[in-house]
Order: C-alpha cells, then structure tokens, then sequence
C-alpha cells in the first residue's frame, strides 16, 4: 500500500468517496458518483484509491491534463453540476481529487438515474437510489417549498375529526399565550388562519398541517403513514413505559404532557424568601422539546418521534436532519429556518411553542438556571436530530446564585448570561476565544458580554487584550459559599506569575519586560505592575535605560 496522503482521508464517509480507476473507471460510473455526493451532502470523491483507502492512482490511459473532467461531469448532469478538480501525487501514482458542491436542485444523470448518499445502520456510507417521494423532503430542507402547507393528495375535509377540532378550539380558549383573535372564527375561517386547507381545483383540501394538527386517527394512518410518536421510560435495560401514538397534534400534545407528569416529578427547593419547585426538566424547556421535534420532523421521511427518558437524561429524536443553514454549532444563533414554516406558525399562534421561534433559547435556559449542563445536540446526523438534556439533580448553590441575581435584576438571567457563568462555574477561569466557542457567537461579541458583566459585578477580570481571562466575581463565589475559592483563583496567579519571572531570571540571567508579557501571558500594564512589585520586595534589580533596560535577580536571592 502506498503511504498516506494529507489530502486523501484514512475512510470513506458521508462526504468521501473512493473509486478505483485501475480498470479505468467508465464516465458513466463517476457521474454517477458525483451525482450521489451532490445529492447527499456533497463531498469530495477520490479517484484511484480503493474502498480500503490503499492508493493505486489513475489508469496510464488517463491524459496528464484531467480538468476537462469538469466539463464532462457538467455536460453528463442535469442540472448541470460544477465541480471543481484537482490532482496529488502518492509515491508517484497520480488521484483525481473532485470536489463536489451540496446541490439546492435533485440532479440526475443524463440518462435519468438520480441517486443520493446516505449512512448505513453501521455508520458506513453507501449510495441509493433517490427515489420520487423522497424529493419534497429535500425540498424542505432548503426551504424550496413548505410540505405542511401544501394540500395532501387524497384528503378531504371529511378526515377532520369533530372531536379533534372541539380540541383545539379549548387549546386556543385555555392556553393564555394562544391567538385569541382565533377564537371567534367559524370554523372555515379557522381552517383559513391557520392555513388547515388551500383551495384546490375550486374546492378547500386539506393540508399536511390541517391532517396532522385536526385529522381522524384512521385518516392519518393511510394518508400520513410516517406520522407517529413513542414514549418510553427504561429503567437500565428494563422498559417501564413503552407508549405510541398516531393521533392528532392536538391530542398528542395533551397525551404527552399527561404521560410525562408520572416521570418529570420535582424536588422542592426553599432558600429565604423563594420557595419553587425544581423538576427533572424545567416544563418549559421540556414542551418545547416536545413540540420542536412535532413541527420540525420530516414528515415524508421513515421513523418515529422517540422520546425516551432514561436514569440520568431524556432524548429526544426526530427523523429529518437540521435544514440548510443549521448545525449543532450555531443553534443558538443563526436565524429560525423551520423545515414546515405554516406547521411552525400554527404552534405558534396556539400558544405551544416560543414566539419569536427561538424555542432553543428557552431550552437552554431552562437546563442552566439550575446549574445543569447545557443541552446536547452533538449526536445528531444528517437525517435525524437528536437532543439529550441531563435530568442529574439541580445544583441547588448555583440555583441559589441565579434567583438571587434575578431577585435583584429584577428579571431573568438571558441565556448568554447563564452560559457564561455556567462555564466559568465549570472551568474557574476561561479567555474570551474560550467562551465563543460555549455561546457560539464571535469573540468580539463574548468581550462585550463579559465586559457587561464585569460592569455588574458578575465577572473579574486578569490581563488584558488577547490574555485576558474572566473569573466569577467575589459575590457569587460568597453565595456558592465559596469565598476561599476565589481567592485561590484570584490569587494563585499573580503568585505563579512572580514564581515564573523568578525562575526564569535564574535560568538565563536577565528579563525584559516584553518577555514578562510573553510569559505569563499579560499586558504592559500588568507586567508593569508585576515587576515593580518584585522590585518592591527586593527579589529582583533594574539594570539600563529605556530600551536597554532588564532585571536580574538581587544578589541575595540568587542562592535561593
């Protein structure tokens, strides 16, 4: 086997494809290769290696010159794909290196084969054909139509359940964030507001929404097949609760609330004048949990809803990836992209989701102000996002610490708030690159957060400009009823930093300010500060002028 390359990975993944060319690969297999990663997630496809990785380079017939690949994969696609080729070189065996672009459009071959990448149940990838009812569900992924708020093939108003509608109509009554100007529609005017039907061929269809939000149980079971929800408690490998429901939203809303009020108990927490009860998942993040994966499941994608709660977090999963835009890494920031927009809508003006559709916000905050860890959306894939949330026991110092906050803001904490001081609580002491990355926003936007805080007594601060740090202030290490804590973060520094200038003063004789900066990692004004406090108690000496001048150590304390 050849020696690996920097360029070309160890495997083949999502996004890498191997194809051997010692055959001399036929133009209509690399199409068809390109056509795959481009209707997937895009990618990079390697030509002349094998699915093991080992290197054996391009045919000898192929010509020195391969960027005419581009334009042979462009005339061969419809719609046309531009790719972009490239070459290496292993130990003299020339790869083609194609990169691939993730296509808005489903691309064919020119004959018509349309085929897409996808994951194995083992996690290795493999292509598949791409098959026609699968391409709304593309489609929604980068917002190119709204499935929810077409009108359903087969449907009539006749699959609206009276009871289901009855429901609803308490939903929009009882719940006091929902629309009230709902509340005095007829019901073909509902229908309307809440875009349940599109007219169609002069007469009113139901939607997907109006089906899923309103629809007879039976109804939905023949025209939305993928429409389910499981609900499970395991205690270690035995499963305590194993429910499943096909109903309306309307009713799974209420089913999953009541359900969840058997496992989400409270332990009760008094400190003064607050006296709350404190759940295993605050309510509010928890039903917006449960209502995000409702609206923003791909409802013409396979699999269930599944919402397990296990011994020390819950899960919730729904089929369908994020949407284009979207990754685990800026949830927290990026613009609300709803998969099923008039689905989103209809949550929303019923009260059953945030407002604003920053629901994830809500979730956060609902895990931080009790001192639990943040939410977890790192396992999620491309055709399924996937959510953990902690149900460890509250960190009642650290609850204490935001409600007295709160009491005295007379507010509460916002999320970045709560994130900062959840990772300082964590990590003692963190820069602001640090801290971007815990609240997914710039670092020029953490310093302005932190020095907000600072302001308000929340934060202290150690060095300056890219070696600033941040540290919970005195106030709230004295309500974690850690004041000795503090000290020891605040202070342990400045004595490493006189023990560091020390030694290396000891090792090579002399120090300049500049390298005091570099070494413990400060700003002039603090190295200043350092130094003359050392010249103060006579550990060290200043020898030259301006640019000359440096310390050594004073001559009693060499032997030292």
């Amino acid at each position: 086997m050849s020696a690996p390359h920097p360029e070309i990975p160890d495997a083949e993944s999502l996004t890498v494809e191997f194809k051997s060319d010692a055959e001399r690969l036929s133009d209509d297999e690399l199409v068809e290769a390109v056509v795959c990663l481009t209707n997937g997630e895009g990618g990079t496809l390697f030509v002349g290696v094998e699915n093991d990785g080992a290197v054996t380079g391009l045919h000898p017939s192929r010509p020195r010159e391969i960027s005419g690949l581009a334009a042979m994969v462009a005339n061969r696609t419809a719609p046309s794909c531009q790719v972009r080729v490239g070459e290496v070189s292993v130990d003299g065996l020339r790869v083609a290196i194609i990169e691939v672009p993730r296509s808005k459009r489903i691309v064919a071959r020119s004959d018509g084969l349309v085929k897409r990448r996808r994951l194995k149940f083992d996690g290795t990838p493999e292509c598949v054909a791409f098959l026609p009812h699968e391409y709304p569900s593309r489609q929604a992924d980068f917002r190119a139509i709204d499935m929810s708020g077409e009108p359903l093939a087969g449907a009539s108003v006749k699959d609206f359940d009276p009871l289901q509608r009855e429901r609803l109509r308490a939903l929009i009554a009882g719940n006091p964030r929902s629309d009230k100007a709902l509340a005095g529609l007829s019901d073909e005017e509902l229908e309307g507001a809440l875009q349940l039907t599109a007219q169609h061929d002069g007469k009113r269809q139901p939607t997907l929404l109006g089906l899923l939000l309103i629809g007879r149980r039976e109804s939905l079971s023949r025209l939305v097949p993928t429409h389910e929800i499981l609900f499970q408690v395991l205690d270690g490998a035995q499963v305590r609760v194993n429910e499943s429901s096909r109903s309306a939203l309307v009713e799974v809303v209420e089913w999953l609330d009541l359900l969840s009020r058997g496992i989400n108990t409270e332990q009760e927490f008094n400190e003064g004048l607050f006296r709350i009860g404190i759940a295993k998942v605050d309510w509010g993040a928890l039903r917006e949990a449960y209502n995000n994966a409702l609206v923003h499941r791909d409802y013409a994608r396979r699999g269930a809803i599944r919402i397990c709660w296990e011994a020390d977090q819950l899960i919730v999963s729904n089929p369908g990836g994020f949407v284009e835009g979207v990754t685990a890494e800026n949830l927290l920031t990026t613009e609300p992209r709803p998969r099923n927009p008039a689905l989103a809508d209809a949550f929303k003006r019923l009260g059953l989701v945030e407002r604003t559709g920053r629901g994830v916000d809500l979730i956060y905050t609902g895990m931080l102000r009790f001192g639990r860890p943040a939410p977890d959306y790192s396992e999620s894939q491309s055709d399924l996002v996937k959510l953990a949330v902690s149900t460890a026991p509250a960190d009642l110092d650290f609850v204490r610490l935001v409600l007295q906050e709160e009491a005295r803001q007379q507010g509460q904490l916002p999320v970045e708030t709560l994130l900062v001081l959840t990772a300082l609580r964590r990590s003692r002491r963190l820069s602001a690159s640090a801290l971007a990355v815990e609240l997914q926003r710039d670092e020029g936007q953490v310093r302005r957060i932190c020095e907000n805080l600072l302001e308000r007594g929340l934060l202290v601060a150690q060095g300056s400009d890219r070696n600033r740090q941040y540290l919970l202030g005195p106030q709230l290490y004295r309500s974690l009823g850690q004041h000795a804590e503090f000290i020891r973060q605040a202070g342990f520094s400045s004595l490493q930093q006189a023990e560091m200038v020390k030694n290396y003063v000891r090792e090579h004789g002399r120090i300049k300010r500049a390298q005091v900066m570099e070494l413990c990692r400060i700003g002039p004004e603090e190295a200043r500060g350092l130094l003359a406090r050392l010249l103060k108690e006579g550990v060290i000496e200043l020898q030259g002028e301006r640019r000359g001048a440096h310390y050594i150590l004073a001559p009693d304390k060499r032997q030292l």
